[in-house]
């Protein structure tokens, strides 16, 4: 078995990265436990494995004390100075006790633990290999799916897309070729595991870095997205270069750049709205389409603003069901109320307030025929 094993440890090396000591020093701890079960033993032990010649011998491990009280884990001090003069109390003494069919023994326990360090070693190789595309875009072939999950083969592992990374109206068949965004790698007990989705925002940052080598390069920056996928997107950008505009370079010529991830998000409407420092102007920003008349901000929380807007350009403020002010609102990291200019005073004499969150669904239907109309 001796000349087997050394060259079953080379071939691991060799063929799959796996150091010789790494192996040993996990077979020999597998030995030492094989042994107790084995020969119903309690004592302490030690097992070692002669990576030259590949033999294999068990110790028996007793401390050196002044009495002993249990045999099987103490030697007494007079015992042991029989063996030699040297031995102090505290110090331990090492007995062979190798079985003489304790090779069968190793050569089943070796074999188990080669094959599971090979089995962790593919992992590790496969989760190193997928780890690099966390944060990225990925394509895959769909595999199935079920009330959970959609599974999406990458070759070497199927990755998982869950209900809520799904985008709404996307269906996804077996054999259809997919690009996700892979969000998170976990090395688990079962092996690696890769989630993947549709919906997050940082779907819609790659898929812009790829049309625009602009923000690729750096010279564009994408500062925050706001996103409700399948429906709309928010996402602010800036450029540090006077003679570049950031707006126009996501956009396009004749709007190409924008439309091809307006088409890989399946009609998905992009709104591309210029970052700017001034807090005012960035949240009026991202109030388009619609104008603002003044920003506000509350005295007690720096991060809550009031909004007052022409009362014809509510509608489009809010947005149908409060999307615009909702995304507005992610985008800016501020509470946003808005309110219509007509209202202004009437809030300043009574001391109400009219929250987006506080409009009844009459009203918000109401101010989505009047935006479908204008």
């Amino acid at each position: 078995m001796s000349k087997e094993m050394i060259d079953a440890l080379d071939a691991l090396e060799s063929e799959k990265g796996i150091k010789k000591e790494y192996v040993i020093e996990s077979l020999e701890a597998a030995l030492v436990a094989a042994y107790k079960r084995n020969y119903n033993q309690a004592q302490n032990v030690d097992v070692e494995f002669d990576a030259k010649k590949g033999n294999i011998h068990v110790y028996a491990v007793k401390e050196v004390v002044e009495e002993s009280v249990d045999d099987r884990l103490e030697i007494s001090l007079a015992d042991a100075q029989k063996k030699s003069k040297g031995y102090e109390i505290g110090d331990h003494i090492k007995e062979e006790v190798t079985p003489k069919d304790f090779g069968r023994i190793a050569a089943q326990t070796a074999k188990q633990v080669i094959m599971q360090r090979v089995r962790e070693a593919e992992r590790d190789v496969i989760y190193n290999e997928y780890s690099q595309y966390e944060h990225e875009i990925i394509q895959g072939i769909v595999e199935r799916s079920d009330n959970r999950f959609v599974y999406i083969n990458f070759g070497k592992i199927e990755a998982v897309m869950s209900k809520a990374d799904q985008m709404p109206g996307e269906t996804y068949n077996p054999r259809d070729r997919i690009r996700v965004y892979v969000t998170k790698v976990e090395n688990a007990t079962k092996g690696p595991q890769v989630f993947v989705s549709r919906t997050d925002p940082g779907l819609v940052k790659r898929l812009f870095e790829q049309e625009v080598p602009e923000i690729y390069d750096g010279t564009v920056e994408i500062v925050s997205i706001a996103r409700e996928a399948g429906d709309r997107t928010k996402i602010a950008v800036k450029s540090d270069n006077a003679d570049v505009d950031p707006v126009g370079t996501c956009v396009g010529p004749k709007g190409a750049r924008v439309q091809a991830v307006v088409d890989e998000l399946n009609g998905e409407n992009i709104d591309v709205v210029p970052y700017v420092d001034d807090p005012i102007d960035f949240i009026a920003n991202a109030l388009n389409p619609a104008e603002v008349i003044a920003v506000q901000f509350d005295d007690d929380n720096k991060k809550q603003c009031m909004v007052i807007v022409p009362d014809y350009h509510l509608s489009l403020a809010i947005g149908k069901k409060g999307q615009n002010a909702r995304l507005a609102a992610k985008l800016t990291g501020y509470k946003i109320d808005i309110k219509p200019e007509s209202q202004v005073e009437f809030v300043d004499d009574n001391d109400q307030d009219v929250d987006i969150d506080d409009i009844n669904k009459d009203d918000i239907n109401k101010d989505d025929s009047d935006s479908d109309s204008e």
